[in-house]
């Protein structure tokens, strides 16, 4: 017969097995270093999507403020030239009653009471739509 030589099961296992404790641990750094990777990936990923939802957020306030200055500088605008046709009013209001006083002087004495009146609850009247007429104060 012929010698037919079988190896060693023994120190062939072990080294299997050594072998094997290699792959798996080899197998084990690149799942923790793949998992590694990629939160750090994630954190970066995230970083950049802050700073895009940040970026219109900061036009948003930026646009918003400068609509609030606008809207001041059209609402003083617009409080200035109340005032101003206010005292244009005032002004011909008074050279009308300049004009017309002295014919109110040659009515009858009834009529220059009653114009007289007149004259007093135009002037009510007229401090009453000032006084209500909202003015700009800020």
């Amino acid at each position: 017969m012929t010698d037919i030589k079988i190896p060693e099961i023994g120190s062939d296992v072990a080294k299997a097995a050594k072998d094997i404790a290699a792959v798996a641990k080899d197998a084990t750094y690149v799942v923790i270093g793949a998992g590694v990777l990629g939160y750090q990936q994630a954190q970066v990923q995230r970083q950049e999507l802050r700073k895009w939802l940040a970026e219109p957020k900061a036009d948003i306030e930026d646009r918003v403020a400068a609509v609030r200055t606008d809207l001041s500088d059209a609402l003083h605008a617009v409080d200035s030239t109340v005032d101003n046709l206010a005292t244009r009013l005032e002004e011909v209001i008074e050279r009308m009653e300049a004009a017309v006083a002295p014919l109110e002087d040659r009515l009858p004495l009834q009529a220059r009471d009653m114009a007289k009146q007149a004259h007093i609850q135009a002037k009510e009247a007229r401090s009453q739509i000032r006084s209500r007429i909202p003015s700009v104060a800020v």
